[in-house]
């Protein structure tokens, strides 16, 4: 396993649709192994490939409740309900915050490191996750939601009424 540099906002990488991925071999796995070390490293809720540069639909979502990642390649949400709006920032974008609406409850189907298709279902953070980790795939970054950065005091107001 070895850490991967995270590309930031700017890099081609990240206005890009992934392709999808069709060889379950030993570089995918080496690629969701490095892609859980630097999510780790980086302490984040999701990681998707193209944040490392790799155009490939696959992304990590840190699971709020077993807090182990959930692998998920070629994912799509099949079904979603209830609204959340909450702060969210992206590794892409060091230090930078906005406000986002996103589904309370998300369903999405995607295949493990092997090919074998499955489901997940969640609520709350890692619901946001899922969307914000699969919109990368398509080339979105979460700023199209929102107004405006949040600025130091603002962030600092919003994480003390969050209390």
């Amino acid at each position: 396993m070895a850490l991967r540099k995270i590309v930031e906002q700017g890099d081609e990488c990240l206005t890009k649709v992934c392709r999808p991925v069709v060889k379950f071999d030993r570089r995918l796995h080496d690629l969701l192994d490095d892609m859980a070390e630097t999510l780790a490293d980086a302490n984040g809720a999701g990681l998707a490939a193209p944040q490392v540069g790799i155009l490939r639909r696959v992304c990590l979502v840190l699971d709020e409740e077993s807090e182990e990642y959930l692998e998920l390649v070629n994912p799509e949400i099949i079904a979603q309900s209830g609204e959340q709006t909450g702060l969210e920032g992206c590794l892409s974008l060091p230090g930078k915050w906005g406000i986002v609406t996103r589904p309370n409850r998300v369903r999405v189907r995607a295949q493990d490191r092997d090919g074998d298709w499955f489901e997940a279902e969640a609520e709350g953070l890692t619901a946001r996750a899922f969307c914000h980790e699969i919109e990368h795939l398509d080339g979105h970054l979460f700023v199209e939601h929102i107004d405006h950065f949040l600025t130091e005091e603002e962030l600092k107001d919003y994480l003390e009424d969050e209390e």
